[in-house]
């Protein structure tokens, strides 16, 4: 059956999966993708959306660079958003509602139309290894296929353990058996592993609820869109809906605390902080009287709904009993119960920034594997782990995002240099330059450098420049361009500025404060502009913030500047700190454990203190 050698083999087909696969073979590598279930490629195994709070970003970034996320995403939204407009642009991430079943029919329709994407629909339970490098992996029928790389991205299926109450059973995702081996495998050549728990909430019957009874939550009146490329813009859009619980459901729920495994013992596992179960919610903030409950739609066309809020591994009967006492559930029907998943991970300390193992070379890991949760962290490791394997095989130098050029950059980061004990997810606030990596620019920022690798393709390129020059002609016709005091000083009474008694450059009056793009544009010169050049939504947004901004902008890239000194300092591999008796002890133990690539990723290692770095700057002779 597999007579060939493959270039890189992807276990898994989930988000990382699927990135994975896709950017290998779009460089040219050939590649199979190796799945249990041909059916759940691409599946939104948890709530059906893409995007939000930083995730926003990361899903941008990945369509700059090239991958298929942001395009999916657009062809199965039923709804988008752009959330925190109002507060300032490095804060704006986008988010989509998504049709769930033609959320992952379109992930497969993709790939399939990836020439060099071979698929295959089996377990994977082995790696074949040669001294310290993989060459392919064996399947459960004892099938042993060949490759030159394998990327693990096994999500939520190794070992695992799916809890209701105190029911648990096997398996990777309702309905769908676990995977078994590979973790004993992997820690038989010595790697650390480790337990992680998600968990999900009910899928319900939308013709049994009473939408009447919630707040409507509409999407935005003028939606846009998550890629770069022109695709699909939504013309109608599906409502989510809001309620809350209320104490009548907390004491409900509260009964079942005692057959709850999260406080029973049964999980030991540590979930993710920022997704908490509705349980966990009502004991550790014992004092608040209800919590939102949002309704989301599955899709266009079905009546499941998605009860996001009240993820829970309570028993069944608890559930369905608490739930209807929440406002507009009174009436609910089940289509399945919520439930709590443990599966088996990685610290991720034991990868490079490429995501290449430290102790397997060609052998690289993407996803939840890494201690990771959400679909677009997992799908951001899957596109760099793809690029990584590819760029390896055919000795080319590797392909590494710094912190200051992407959110991708300052997850990888924070997984090597600093682990994770419990599931990690990313937030604007992990970003030191969230001011420079914003949503607005993720083309400008990786495009180009996409392209230099044979990832990105032309069109993209030619799109992305073209956007870039418009910007900087824009934003330069304000800098050249004089406004007439009459005309500028009433916008400035509407927004509460000092009026201007002479004329200007509009550069200088646009960069005040509460003056916006909408407020220029009354201004005859600028409308001519605008409509003589047609310029669209993105370039006007972009010379907006460029302008606004400009300010705040060069002072984050000057910071960047003088950290990426410290980035270009490389310490030798394999390095003994053992002989630097100054270091601190635990220093010395964190780096020799970790073996730090640069002496700014060593300065960014928890218990790495400025002192330890210094020391380190002596001895390299700086």
């Amino acid at each position: 059956m597999f007579e060939k050698e493959y270039d890189v083999i992807v276990v898994g087909g989930g988000h990382a999966g699927a990135e994975a696969a896709a950017a290998a073979a779009n460089m040219g590598s050939k590649t199979l993708l190796v799945t249990m279930n041909l059916q759940t490629i691409g599946q939104m195994s948890c709530n059906p959306a893409m995007g939000g709070i930083a995730k926003g970003q990361i899903v941008r970034e990945i369509d700059a660079l090239g991958g298929y996320s942001g395009i999916i995403t657009d062809k199965s939204a039923i709804q988008f958003k752009m959330l925190n407009k109002s507060k300032g642009p490095a804060m704006w991430s986008p988010r989509a509602q998504n049709d769930r079943m033609r959320f992952a029919e379109e992930w497969r329709l993709a790939l399939e139309k990836t020439a060099l994407v071979d698929f295959y629909q089996e377990m994977v339970n082995g790696l074949l290894v040669e001294g310290d490098r993989v060459i392919g992996v064996r399947t459960s029928l004892g099938v042993d296929i060949k490759s030159r790389a394998v990327v693990l991205t096994n999500g939520t299926f190794l070992n695992g353990l799916i809890h209701i109450g105190d029911k648990q059973f096997g398996g990777g995702r309702a309905g769908e058996k676990s995977a078994t081996g590979i973790t004993e495998q992997l820690t038989d050549f010595g790697f650390q592993s480790g337990r992680m728990k998600t968990g999900t909430p009910p899928r319900v019957d939308g013709r049994s609820l009473d939408y009447s009874k919630m707040i409507i939550q509409p999407g935005d009146p003028n939606p846009e869109k998550f890629s770069f490329l022109e695709s699909h813009t939504l013309k109608e859009q599906r409502d989510c809906h809001m309620t809350h619980t209320n104490s009548l459901v907390h004491e409900l729920l509260k009964e079942g605390f005692d057959r709850s495994p999260m406080f029973n013992g049964r999980i030991k596992s540590i979930g993710p902080r920022y997704c908490p179960s509705i349980e966990d919610k009502i004991n550790r903030f014992a004092d608040k009287d209800s919590h939102q409950i949002f309704v989301e739609p599955e899709g266009w066309h079905t009546v499941e709904v998605y009860v996001n809020g009240f993820s829970t591994s309570l028993p069944e009967d608890i559930q369905y009993k608490a739930l209807k006492s929440v406002v507009g559930f009174e009436g609910v029907k089940f289509f399945r119960p919520g439930y709590a998943i443990e599966y088996d991970y990685f610290p991720p300390t034991q990868l490079k920034h490429t995501l290449e193992t430290k102790l397997v070379q060609n052998l690289y890991f993407a996803g939840q594997i890494n201690g990771t949760t959400g679909y677009e962290e997992a799908a951001s490791q899957g596109i760099m782990a793809g690029i990584n394997a590819h760029l390896k095989i055919n000795e080319n130098e590797p392909f590494i995002l710094q912190r200051d050029e992407a959110y991708i950059g300052v997850l990888i980061d924070d997984l090597i240099t600093k682990g994770t004990e419990e599931p990690y997810r990313m937030f604007t606030s992990r970003a030191e330059y969230r001011t420079l990596l914003r949503q607005d620019n993720a083309d400008l920022r990786l495009t180009p450098k996409s392209f230099e690798i044979g990832l990105a393709k032309e069109d993209r390129l030619i799109a992305m420049r073209e956007k870039e020059k418009k910007s900087n002609e824009f934003i330069q016709f304000f800098k050249n361009t004089s406004f007439n005091p009459a005309q500028i000083n009433p916008i400035l009474e509407d927004v509460s500025s000092a009026p201007v008694k002479q004329s200007d450059k509009m550069f200088k009056v646009f960069s005040r404060p509460g003056v916006t793009m909408s407020h220029m544009l009354k201004l005859e010169k600028v409308s001519n502009y605008v409509d003589t050049n047609h310029l669209n939504r993105e370039v006007l947004e972009q010379a907006e913030i460029q302008v606004k901004y400009a300010g705040y902008i060069a002072k984050e890239k000057n910071n960047a500047d003088k950290l990426q000194r410290l980035e270009n300092i490389k310490i030798p591999q394999n390095f003994d700190y053992s002989k630097l008796k100054s270091l601190s002890f635990e220093a010395r133990e964190k780096l020799l454990s970790i073996q730090p690539a640069t002496i700014s990723q060593a300065s960014r290692i928890s218990g790495v203190s400025p002192s330890d770095i210094s020391v380190l700057l002596v001895y390299m002779g700086r």
